[in-house]
């Protein structure tokens, strides 16, 4: 029971470092949070044309040399 006892504690007491913790961030305001998701949308959207497009060009080169 005494393990118990302790582990219940061991709980309350991360809990409350977990709090004290999240109320020191800083969050971002919803502008910030609007222009860092663009960014993050556009850089994907680019990446993914690049791989895209690599793909293509090592398609077009296999098959070349398959024939």
């Amino acid at each position: 029971m005494n393990k118990l006892t302790q582990s219940i504690g061991n709980l309350k007491t991360f809990i409350g470092e977990v709090k004290a913790e999240l109320l020191k961030c800083t969050w971002p305001t919803r502008k910030e949070l609007f222009g860092q998701s663009v960014v993050v949308v556009i850089s994907v959207t680019i990446l993914g044309a690049f791989v895209a497009a690599c793909d293509l060009v090592n398609m077009s080169l296999l098959k070349f040399v398959i024939r």
